[in-house]
């Protein structure tokens, strides 16, 4: 086998659909129906939502040429996303420049509320679900398909409306010295995924190089200057192209909630995550302090995120996920609030919300809507309530469709990254 074989062999790719018989693919149908009507989650989409997707969505390009003229027409713009490999929606896209005394970071949103907006029935209907439902090798949009994965989502080589945050941070700090939120006409460049980013950052030569490397280097001091400001920070060997998108997306939802609270004085669906009680926290550190191999820094007991983070950096690694889940159990769920004060205590932000991923979840798809029309919607509180409610349902449904994989002998991350390929019974038990 040739060196390019043995490599795709060892990718999702290259080892092809996980195998299952059609009795096991029924067993899983049913227990996903039983699953969705436990958490009320629907599956199917109305007769109406659908036809109005598609009336909407007829001719795309049209639609985007008649919008460029009150839109800032960004299609020259170096852009491009970053996502897993089984991502089916693409939401956000990146652009970055240096400039002598500052970086301009500009991160591009699918522009979902051009299509979706209160008076719609596709509005009601995210409402309804409140978030995309990713199970293993199945998904439940929030949004009609021709919009998630098709018309909305940022693919590259077509133009797309967004909505854009462009950021100007400062060189030293890289706190905003402006935010400027805005309607635009993007065109992504290419379609990355983490590994294919991994390997740009190793290549000189790689295409988008030089535009990985910069924003490595801004997203990696962005992510040091979190961490020693008290942003709690669980999972401390991420690799570099999840950096890279985690912190451009903290540093774009973080400016435009900035931007509604302290610049236009609007409420919208903040991201509100409570502290766990001295006593709580107390028992958490104890737990991992008692941990074979473990040592929380002396210094650091009075600050405990910070004990947590300087902790995980040098434990053991198979100590690692019991530190997580000592943390985890007395955390407390992290809530859509139309006030934001109480702040988000694990990243350790006085004001937090959702604004990169509205094809997926309600709460960003309502503050694409706070930020177009400067104004909430009526039930704004009853919306934030129901946010929660239904990102709990999906969580929930979520983990219970894995352990019942793991129950009938499969590999949920398996599943999840190559999908299903439904064959004969003999075939079958070959592969399982």
């Amino acid at each position: 086998m040739s060196d390019d074989a043995q490599a795709a062999a060892g990718t999702a790719e290259g080892q092809g659909p996980v195998q299952i018989s059609e009795d096991l693919a029924r067993h899983l149908e049913n227990k996903r129906e039983d699953l969705f009507e436990k958490f009320e989650i629907r599956d199917e989409f109305p007769a109406s939502v659908l036809e109005e997707a598609k009336e909407l969505t007829e001719d795309p390009q049209a639609d985007i040429d008649a919008e460029l003229e009150d839109r800032r027409d960004l299609r020259d713009m170096t852009t491009w996303t970053t996502d897993p490999i089984d991502a089916q929606d693409f939401d956000d896209a990146l652009s970055i420049e240096e400039r002598e005394d500052e970086y301009v970071l500009w991160v591009h949103i699918a522009d979902v509320t051009h299509y979706v907006h209160p008076e719609s029935e596709m509005w009601n209907e995210a409402v309804e679900r409140g978030n995309t439902v990713y199970l293993p090798a199945y998904t439940i949009h929030m949004l009609p398909p021709v919009l998630a994965e098709s018309v909305c989502s940022l693919v590259p080589n077509e133009e797309r409306l967004a909505h854009t945050v462009e950021m100007h941070l400062d060189k030293e700090t890289l706190s905003y010295d402006s935010i400027d939120i805005y309607k635009s006409v993007i065109e992504s460049d290419e379609r990355l995924t983490y590994s294919q980013a991994e390997q740009r950052l190793e290549d000189p030569d790689a295409p988008l190089h030089e535009e990985n490397k910069l924003v490595y280097e801004v997203a990696n001091e962005m992510h040091e200057i979190r961490k020693e400001d008290g942003s709690l920070v669980l999972n401390p060997s991420r690799d570099r192209a999840h950096t890279i998108i985690e912190e451009c997306m903290l540093k774009a939802n973080k400016a435009v909630t900035h931007e509604l609270m302290w610049n236009r004085g609007v409420e919208a669906m903040y991201r509100v995550h409570p502290q766990p009680t001295p006593d709580e926290w107390s028992k958490a550190l104890q737990e991992i302090q008692d941990l074979d191999g473990v040592s929380i820094p002396g210094d650091t007991w009075d600050e405990p995120r910070k004990a947590v983070n300087a902790t995980l950096e040098t434990a053991p690694g198979r100590q690692l996920d019991k530190i997580q889940w000592a943390v985890m159990k007395v955390m407390p769920r992290a809530k859509y609030m139309n006030d934001p004060f109480g702040g988000h205590h694990a990243l350790n932000f006085e004001i937090y919300g959702h604004f990169t991923s509205p094809i997926r979840r309600l709460s960003d798809l309502i503050n694409h809507w706070i930020v177009y029309q400067n104004d909430v919607p009526e039930n704004l509180v009853a919306l934030c309530d129901r946010a929660s409610d239904k990102q709990k349902a999906a969580e929930t449904c979520e983990r219970e469709y894995k352990g019942f994989l793991q129950e009938v002998g499969l590999d949920p991350m398996a599943v999840n990254n190559r999908g299903l390929e439904v064959v004969e019974e003999d075939e079958a038990d070959k592969t399982l």
